[in-house]
């Protein structure tokens, strides 16, 4: 069962906060910010703000803020799922069961 923690407008209130604080610890105005991401100062107001935006105005924006990695958590998994490790298990369960391979004789 789903449990809604937030609304879409409290994450993206709260990643724009995380964004705000990012361009004032690195010293950036907005409007040096949207030039170093070639964004309008407009859109990185709107993203701080939480007004929503798109996500390649985010990407920009933690490209200019050097802060990338904060996308890592969305990165797929490189190795099996779960799901995928039984499935292989039990394949070769099944496999182990059939004995040795038999041999035809001519």
């Amino acid at each position: 069962m789903y449990v809604k923690r937030d609304s879409v407008r409290v994450i993206e209130e709260r990643l724009g906060a995380t964004l705000r604080q990012w361009r004032i610890d690195q010293g950036y105005s907005q409007v040096e910010l949207a030039e170093r991401a070639g964004l309008s100062r407009a859109a990185v107001h709107r993203l701080e703000s939480g007004s929503g935006v798109s996500t390649g105005t985010l990407i920009a924006v933690l490209q200019a803020l050097d802060q990338v990695d904060a996308l890592d958590a969305f990165t797929p998994r490189t190795e099996p799922s779960p799901l995928e490790v039984l499935a292989q298990e039990r394949k070769a369960a099944r496999t182990a069961g059939r004995g040795p391979a038999r041999v035809r004789r001519s």
